[in-house]
Order: structure tokens, then sequence, then C-alpha cells
């Protein structure tokens, strides 16, 4: 996977706020192409996925040329079916530390970004980790704790 990544994000991974905002600032730094997918309804009505609800997921994917999936629900994404797109499902987990070994300084500055904005109340890098780690991102959490002075 090369920047930007094309990805489309299931709604899950959108809230809470936290997290929604890290995937916004990642894409202000250039690591992710974010774009409004339209043309795809025809193509969701031929997708088969195990929850008909995704289809409209996989159809934007597929219309935008995506790379990735970002989802909280991997098993409504079965490898299989997305193979045949050339398209990945990924937990939000590792799609950042895939972020993070492509280009760990823009992503450290995204995170740094995050917390500077972060006013009342403010929080310190190992405050605003914690709140990241709670919402999942344990293992880039992991990998961003050597950069906490950056942070």
């Amino acid at each position: 996977m090369e920047h930007p990544v094309t990805a489309v994000y299931d709604a899950n991974v959108l809230y809470p706020a936290p997290l929604r905002d890290l995937i916004v600032r990642l894409a202000q730094a250039g690591l992710v192409r974010d774009c409004l997918v339209t043309g795809y309804e025809e193509l969701a009505d031929s997708m088969a996925l195990p929850d008909p609800d995704d289809r409209h997921v996989l159809a934007a994917a597929i219309r935008a040329g995506a790379e990735a999936i970002v989802t909280h629900n991997l098993t409504d994404f079965p490898g299989e079916i997305l193979a045949g797109f050339d398209i990945e499902a990924q937990h939000p987990d590792d799609f950042f530390v895939s972020l993070l070994d492509l280009a760990p300084g823009a992503v450290c500055a995204a995170v740094k970004a995050q917390r500077d904005s972060l006013r009342n109340p403010p929080k310190t890098a190992e405050e605003l980790l914690a709140t990241l780690e709670a919402q999942g991102l344990t293992q880039a959490v992991a990998s961003l704790r050597q950069f906490a002075a950056l942070l």
C-alpha cells in the first residue's frame, strides 16, 4: 500500500469523535484520499454480502477504486468477496498501523495536530493516546508511544 491510500470508511468508524478527527487529519496530511463517491447505487443492488445493508459500502469502494474499506465489522466484508475487487477490509487499528509504517512522520504530525486542537480540556500526548487506545487503536497506540515526544 502506498500513500495516498484510497479508502472508504464504513459509518461505524466515524463515531466516536476522536477516531473521526484522526481520520480527517490523516486525509488532510495527504495520507488518505477523501472523496465523494457517486454512481454506485445501481452497483449496490448486485453486491452479495452477509449484511445486505453494507452493499452500498462495497459498491462505493469499487466505484472509487479503493484499496481498503475501513470498518469495525470485518465479518460483514468477507475477504473472498472483496478479493475479486482487489479491496481489503481493514480494522481501523490495522489501517492506522499500515499508515504509520508508510509515513510515520506524517501520522505523528496528524496526531500532534489533533492534540494541539484540544483546548477544553487540553490533553497531554499520553492522554490522547489513551483516548485513541480506548477507541480500539491498541496496536497503533503501542507504535505511536515510541514517538510520544513528537506528539
